[in-house]
């Protein structure tokens, strides 16, 4: 049989970082290349607990359909948490759940973009949002990613340059893969810039609660007066990433037709993931353990840094510190084959991301390459960096 596939999924390829997770899978392998969250980091007491009296008190209640926007309860709980801690949730704005944050790309690309539509997005950036806006056949322009956050007069350039850009997808905390926050002097020239070139912007902060160094910077959205930030947040980083809950904060009048798009894809997010989240926002000490993970990963950050610092910054590596989240961004020296590089390391049993595959054209030349520090065990860590380390002093001399 030939398959004849559409226009829309024919130059798609597989997400590398699944790929390379495959090799990581190998029991002998370190794997420094997925992000996922701590192992100490999950509440699975309180989620046996949860689930246990749910089942026995309120079972249709997890078992029945519910309503696309999501669970009401659910919804008030977090907007009521926005409001408080971020001071976002405006009187023109909606509230709805998503079946885990990159769903709000996908959706936020239906609705908004026809094929040959300009995307603008950071370079690097969240290889899942890159797949998932490739799908729709649009084309992605990126800006680079300063040590502040992205370069705004290379925006304003792509923006003249692309007046059909329609969307602009920023992590502006903590960014994946180059850990990199943005100033806010930045968002608010973003958002500027916006607004005057008539663009929709996407805020994607599922890092923003993992803050365990620094002061707090305001989110964008905590200054969008003309509705035209979409704010994505997730549960996937500070509960569980296999409830696959997210939610997405928008104005009413996008949000009524995003919730078209939603219904077509999923009908709604799962009820007992979402029962789950608020029984633990609203019945459990949630702040609390958004301050025991804070702990975890900054112990873990400093530690992976002083390993850097140690074994693998003498050889001529360079590396973004970080403030919070989960991820840090090396760059090799210019000369030096980053892809020969990560594979020398693999063969050592070592896995990291080559930085290619978080760029809007994998093609692109690219000194860099991203470790996750929040999945190995601390021996684990040090082992894996000391490797690094060795395999660097081959490579660089």
């Amino acid at each position: 049989m030939t398959y004849n596939f559409s226009d829309k999924v024919l130059a798609l390829k597989p997400n590398a970082i699944r790929e390379i997770l495959k090799s990581a899978s190998d029991p002998g392998v370190i794997s420094l290349s997925a992000g996922n969250p701590a192992p100490d980091a999950f509440p699975v007491d309180a989620i046996k607990e949860i689930s246990k009296n749910l089942l026995e008190n309120n079972p249709i209640g997890v078992l029945q359909y519910g309503i696309s926007d999501g669970y009401t309860p659910l919804r008030d709980t977090l907007k009521t948490y926005l409001k408080e801690e971020l001071d976002i949730i405006k009187e023109d704005d909606e509230l709805i759940i998503v079946s885990g944050a990159q769903q709000v790309m996908d959706i936020a690309a239906k609705t908004f973009l026809n094929e040959h539509d300009t995307l603008i997005c950071e370079a690097p950036s969240f290889v899942g949002a890159l797949n998932t806006f490739r799908s729709y056949n649009v084309d992605l322009v990126g800006v680079t990613v300063e040590k502040d956050g992205m370069d705004m007069q290379e925006l304003e350039e792509k923006l003249k340059a692309y007046p059909n850009t329609k969307l602009i997808y920023t992590i502006p905390n903590f960014q994946n893969p180059s850990g990199v926050t943005m100033s806010l002097q930045k968002r608010h020239k973003l958002y500027e810039l916006a607004k005057k070139y008539g663009v929709l912007i996407i805020e994607d902060n599922p890092y923003g609660d993992l803050r365990y160094n620094g002061e707090n910077v305001p989110c964008i959205k905590s200054f969008d007066d003309s509705g035209i930030v979409i704010y994505s947040g997730s549960f996937s980083k500070v509960v569980a990433p296999g409830i696959r809950v997210g939610f997405m904060v928008a104005n009413k009048e996008a949000m009524a037709k995003m919730i078209v798009c939603k219904q077509g894809q999923d009908v709604h997010t799962t009820m007992w993931s979402q029962l789950v989240c608020n029984e633990f926002m609203t019945k459990y000490d949630y702040k609390g353990h958004l301050e025991k993970l804070r702990a975890l990963y900054k112990e873990k950050a400093e530690l992976c840094m002083n390993l850097l610092d140690e074994y693998v910054v003498p050889t001529g590596i360079t590396y973004n510190k970080i403030e919070g989240g989960l991820f840090i961004w090396c760059t090799l020296p210019k000369g030096v084959d980053m892809l020969a590089f990560c594979k020398a390391l693999t063969e050592k049993k070592v896995c990291v991301v080559p930085g290619n595959a978080f760029l809007t054209d994998s093609a692109i030349p690219c000194d860099s390459f991203r470790i996750n520090f929040s999945t190995p065990t601390d021996d684990e860590l040090k082992k894996g960096i000391k490797i690094i380390g060795e395999v660097a002093k081959d490579f660089i001399k």
